[in-house]
């Protein structure tokens, strides 16, 4: 008679831990103060697809109507894509209108099939009123081609991106449900052109603030 190996166990034995200091720390460092079914949700779809959390390649994002949802970084999206065994190449093409950005095709090749699959993404329906997207928004616009397109190549559900699960938020002070991190967690800096000073800069939006003004969001609901 099998022995069916629970969820927790199957990441354990991944990153060679306990699967209870694996408890321990899931719920220490990435999400603090989540049940343990949101968290058992969490860890199923991160071994579904392979993607580390420890990385943030995935991670909990507080949902609109309670609990969490499992968010992909571009990163995840990559890992995703490179990972799959069906995958053969990807390229994009970026147009401009009147010298800005327009709008960016990612193009992904599949071995099984005859024909690419490719997604168009356009800024007047995709960018928001957040750092990154001011700064670099065909990188960007880029990033929102290549995350449709693989879902549409590779039939990926369950996941959502960033912007996805956080919607555009603008909040600042959060009234916490999930503790705030114990460790500071450094800001993410884009790469930049070397023309740029220090003083300019723009450094990308973590995943903490994101999930801080989604927490205040959610409180300014109840």
């Amino acid at each position: 008679m099998s022995t069916k190996i629970s969820a927790l166990a199957v990441m354990a034995s991944k990153y060679s831990v306990e699967p209870s200091k694996l408890l321990e720390t899931l719920k220490a460092t990435l999400m603090p103060k989540a049940s343990n079914e949101e968290l058992l949700a969490f860890v199923v779809v991160a071994n579904r697809y392979g993607l580390n959390p420890f990385t943030r390649e995935i991670y909990a994002f507080p949902g609109r109507s309670g609990g969490i949802t499992p968010v992909v970084s571009v990163d995840g999206w990559i890992h995703l894509m490179n990972s799959h065994s069906e995958f053969d190449g990807i390229n994009f093409t970026a147009s401009d209108l009147d010298g800005k950005p327009y709008s960016v095709t990612a193009r992904i090749h599949v071995k099984t099939r005859s024909h690419p699959v490719e997604v168009t993404e356009y800024l007047s329906e995709c960018a928001l009123p957040t750092q990154p997207w001011k700064s670099h928004p065909r990188r960007m616009l880029r990033h929102k081609a290549l995350i449709q397109a693989a879902r549409l190549a590779f039939g990926f559900s369950g996941i959502s991106d960033e912007e996805e699960a956080g919607g555009n938020i603008t909040a600042a002070i959060p009234r916490p449900v999930f503790a705030v991190p114990t460790e500071p967690v450094a800001p993410v800096v884009d790469i930049i052109p070397d023309t740029l000073t220090s003083a300019e800069v723009p450094v990308t939006e973590t995943a903490e603030v994101r999930f801080a003004a989604a927490m205040a969001e959610r409180a300014a609901r109840e």
